[in-house]
């Protein structure tokens, strides 16, 4: 029921928000399938190519502009790497109540 609530929050935040553009919400989409494919553990691991292949973003810096953007809008939890063979953890449920470190 976690993950319909996620969802839910997020299409109701892309509808009032004018900031969410459709690269965020095709980001946020392949997110919530890699958590899918995780079976809806948190946090879970992400690959940056992976993902952009997933949401049809082309430019890495419009990966990291999305994923920054929906980190500091509350939308995801985000803690990167910087290690290209280490994926970077993402929280989706209940990010308000995961601490970030």
């Amino acid at each position: 029921m976690k993950q319909l609530n996620a969802l839910a929050r997020f299409m109701i935040q892309a509808a009032k928000n004018t900031g969410i553009l459709p690269t965020h919400i095709s980001l946020y989409l392949a997110l919530f399938w890699s958590w899918k494919q995780n079976n809806f553990c948190e946090p879970f691991a992400v690959y940056r190519k992976e993902l952009m292949v997933l949401a049809h973003i082309n430019s890495i810096a419009t990966y990291h502009k999305c994923i920054k953007d929906l980190s500091d809008m509350g939308i995801i939890g985000y803690v990167p790497s910087y290690n290209y063979y280490r994926g970077s953890l993402i929280y989706l449920a209940d990010i308000n109540q995961k601490p970030l470190k």
